[in-house]
This record gives C-alpha cells, sequence and structure tokens, in this order.
C-alpha cells in the first residue's frame, strides 16, 4: 500500500455556444478563416465600450444550475492582467470576485460503483483569449477569432483522489454541461479544455503538499495519463527527499510525461480589479425562475423515463444519451409515432454504425425523426421487411422520404394471400422431399420451405404470411 495520498483539483473552460461574444458583437463560428471575427472592443482599444452578453450570463446560470451550484445574486465584473501574444487586450474580463456559481457537487460512479459526491467550488462567466499556433520554424502565427468568446470555468474542489476520479469526474462533467444545451463541450475543437493540479503528501500529513499545475490537456484519457505520471513523479521525488516546487507543467504526448514550462504565477500577479466599463449585475429571483424553464431534460432523468416509461433495459438507455443530440432525435422519433423499442434499436445500431462509418456527427447528417418514424411504421404496419428496410435506410440518410422511395421502387412488401397462396403452391409441387421431412416432425423443413418462397418472390414476401400459408396448405398435402 502506498504511504502517499494524492489531492487533485480540477479547472474546466466551456467555450459557450452563444451567437456573439462576451463583449462584443463580433461572431462565434468554430472554423472560420482566422482574425475573421473579431473587431476593437475585442482587441481592447482605447475608447471602446464593451457591453455584458445576457446569454453568456444565463448559460453560466443554467451550467450551475445543472451543478447544483448557488447562484451569486450581485455580480460584478473583474479584470485578470496579463501579457501574452494571443491576448492584445493584455488583460481578460471575469468574475475573480463574484462568480455566478459556487458550492454545488456532482456524482460520480467510481469503478467499483461506489458513488463519491465531488465539490464544486465556483464557476465563472468570462472571456476566452485568441490562439497561437507555433510553426517551429521560428515564428507564431496569432488567430483571434476566439479571443473574447464567453467561456464557464467551473473550478472543482480538490476533493479527487485518484486519476481514475479525475477521469469519472470530466465524464459526468462533461454529459451535465452538453445537456444543458450551453456547449457543445468538444475537446478536439477546443470548446472544453482542462486544467489540472495534483499534489501529493505523506498520508496524514496536516497540509496539502505543494500544488503542481498540468496546463490544457486536450483528452479526459491524457488527463488520466498526465496525472498518473505526475503522481508517481511527486512520490519519486519525495521519496528522495527532494521538495516538489510549485510550477507549471505540460503533457507531452508522444513520452507521455510532463514537462516543465515555467514556474508557477500566484494570484498576486494577475493584479485583479474591478473592471470599470460593466455595470454590476444583479441576479432576480425572477430571473433564475425563467432560466430554469428553459434549462432541458438532464440526462439521468432521461434514463428513468426511457426505462420506466418506454421499457428499454438500461443499457439501451445510457446509449442513447451519449449525447443530447441523439437522445433529443430519439425523443422526436417516437413523438412522430415510432415504437419506441424499434426505434431505439436503430439509433442504437443502425444510426450509430452509419455515424461511425462517415465520422458526422447526427445533427450534420440529413437523418430526420419524421423519416425514421415514417421508415419504422412502414415495417411495423407490414409494408415493408426488415430486409428491404435496409434500402429504405439507406434512401433516408441521403435525405429521401421513405414511403415515397418505397413506392418508387416497387419495395412494397408482398402480403396479399390471394397472390401468395399460388406461389408457395408452386413451391410445394417442386419440393415434395420437404413435404416428407415436414410431416415426418422435421421442422426445419418450413425454414426451407419460407426460403424458397422468399427467393421466389425476390424478398419481397412477408415471411409471417408465407409462413401461416405454408402450414395450412401442408395440411392439405
Amino acid at each position: 500500500m502506498s504511504s502517499f495520498e494524492t489531492t487533485i483539483g480540477l479547472e474546466v473552460h466551456v467555450e459557450l455556444k452563444t451567437k456573439s461574444k462576451a463583449f462584443s458583437p463580433s461572431p462565434v463560428n468554430f472554423g472560420d478563416p482566422a482574425n475573421e471575427n473579431t473587431n476593437v472592443i475585442d482587441w481592447g482599444y482605447p475608447g471602446v465600450l464593451p457591453s455584458a452578453n445576457k446569454a453568456a450570463l444565463e448559460s453560466g446560470m443554467m451550467a450551475a444550475l445543472a451543478l447544483n451550484a448557488q447562484i451569486t445574486r450581485n455580480v460584478h465584473w473583474d479584470r485578470k492582467n496579463y501579457v501574452y501574444p494571443d491576448n492584445p487586450k493584455s488583460y481578460q474580463v471575469t468574475q475573480q470576485q463574484t462568480p455566478i456559481g459556487h458550492d454545488g457537487h456532482v456524482q460520480i460512479k467510481l469503478s467499483d460503483n461506489q458513488i463519491k459526491q465531488i465539490g464544486i467550488k465556483e464557476l465563472h462567466v468570462e472571456e476566452d483569449a485568441g490562439k497561437n499556433s507555433h510553426s517551429g520554424k521560428g515564428y507564431s502565427l496569432v488567430d483571434l477569432n476566439r479571443q473574447g468568446t464567453p467561456l464557464v470555468e467551473i473550478v472543482s474542489q480538490p476533493n479527487i483522489a485518484s486519476p481514475d476520479e479525475a477521469y469519472f469526474y470530466l465524464e459526468k462533467l462533461r454529459q451535465l454541461i452538453q445537456f444543458t444545451g450551453i456547449s457543445d463541450v468538444k475537446m478536439q475543437e477546443g470548446s472544453m479544455r482542462v486544467d489540472v493540479n495534483i499534489s501529493v503528501r505523506p498520508i496524514g500529513a496536516p497540509h496539502f503538499g505543494t500544488k503542481v499545475e498540468i496546463k490544457n490537456v486536450n483528452s479526459f484519457q491524457y488527463v488520466r495519463t498526465a496525472l498518473a505520471y505526475e503522481e508517481q513523479r511527486q512520490r519519486d521525488e519525495l521519496m528522495a527527499g527532494h521538495t516538489i516546487g510549485q510550477e507549471t507543467r505540460r503533457f507531452d504526448e508522444p513520452t507521455k510525461s510532463t514537462i516543465l514550462m515555467r514556474v508557477k504565477e500566484g494570484a498576486d500577479d494577475y493584479r485583479y480589479f474591478p473592471e470599470p466599463d460593466l455595470p454590476p449585475i444583479h441576479v432576480s429571483d425572477d430571473w433564475i425562475e425563467e432560466v430554469k424553464l428553459h434549462l432541458p431534460e438532464a440526462a439521468e432523468k432521461r434514463v428513468d423515463r426511457y426505462t420506466s416509461d418506454f421499457g428499454l433495459p438500461e443499457k439501451d438507455a445510457e446509449v442513447l444519451i451519449q449525447t443530447l443530440e441523439m437522445s433529443n432525435f430519439y425523443d422526436e422519433t417516437v413523438a412522430n409515432g415510432a415504437d419506441p423499442k424499434r426505434a431505439a434499436n436503430y439509433l442504437i445500431g443502425d444510426v450509430n454504425a452509419y455515424l461511425n462509418d462517415t465520422q458526422l456527427d447526427l445533427q450534420n447528417t440529413k437523418l430526420t425523426p419524421e423519416n425514421l418514424s415514417a421508415m419504422i411504421k412502414l415495417i411495423d404496419d407490414g409494408t415493408i421487411s426488415t430486409k428491404q428496410a435496409k434500402k429504405v435506410f439507406t434512401a433516408i440518410t441521403d435525405g429521401q422520404e421513405p414511403k415515397a422511395y418505397v413506392e418508387a421502387h416497387g419495395l412494397v412488401q408482398l402480403s396479399d394471400p390471394t397472390k401468395l397462396t399460388p406461389m408457395i403452391n408452386d413451391v410445394l409441387d417442386n419440393n415434395q422431399q420437404s413435404i416428407d421431412d415436414f410431416k415426418g416432425g422435421k421442422d426445419r423443413a418450413i425454414g426451407y420451405l419460407t426460403g424458397q418462397v422468399m427467393k421466389a418472390t425476390h424478398g419481397n414476401a412477408n415471411p409471417k404470411v408465407v409462413n401461416q400459408i405454408l402450414l395450412t396448405e401442408l395440411k392439405k398435402r
């Protein structure tokens, strides 16, 4: 057993899906050409006057509600001063003294299925900096499109005790924020970024160990790997009698190690003071209630609804809430009249396979809940078979209406007994041996005969109806 204990705290930055920036009218669009979405307010030119984005503040309130946090009623903005190439103002507007949310918590499920509560110290609404691209050729490029984009910074309490707990916490946090609808929380696009604080101390020591920060780790798995490395590094240093320095490190992906960047700044280095160009804001009870009305249903409540109302297995319900888009798509498919279980099966199976093959997000495809529901109803009413539905599914991924496609391509399932009976008798006339096998008690003969009928009808016959007519005709032989 280790003689050390680990203390971890995480600072998570989440970019908000607002139309404009935190304090300027510049648009927020990921992937636009460099420096296209920026203006003099973002640059901090003398004489400009910022204006707080109401939607950004309401997004912060939504995040606070989702994280069981208290909402601060009287908020003022602060300047955090620092000079860096991607920050032309040389300061960041944040909520250092009056964070929009404080004293929250989330519950995580550990690998042994134990439940642990992780505290949320506070969460701030603030603005993002720009983005540096380092060429490796002696110069860097600065893109200021991201400068001024609104963020929520979520600061956990230091009660995360292992790299695995940190991983589970991030997974849970991502889900909670995603289901508020305020952010895409995509680490690959930078809309969710993680800074890690970790310290190690001998078990029973009266004070925390010296905190080391690891900046901008860009995947949950890398967070876990970086923490595991840093945890062991600090233990080794202490065992060797060395002192841990307060410093900022980065995670090096090729070596799976952390590397020193700089000695850590203290809060005094940022010279915080109240933002003089933005007025204080009072958050009323009525405003909070209004925000609550727009808060989407949480993922856990959707799982309960899917299992209780629709009879889905919990495992299937968990797959449907992997993303907010998938869950909303499912709800709309069922609302359009699709059988809930068949709709779930299609989303978990065919739809997920299609998304994996195409590397698309559901909202970027031509699939619609209306068309998926219409296709499922065509299966349930016997118009098409599940085999025919494979062709129809391909068509609806291209945006085609299922009923029109079925009619245009002659895919209507053959269920009319007056048309099927002569075909079935033709098959029986040519398969006396199978008739004898059936009468001799060999049930597999029915399967063979059904297959012959399906072959004769090019797969368009309704297997259920075929089976019924076969049994009737065999009794006559």
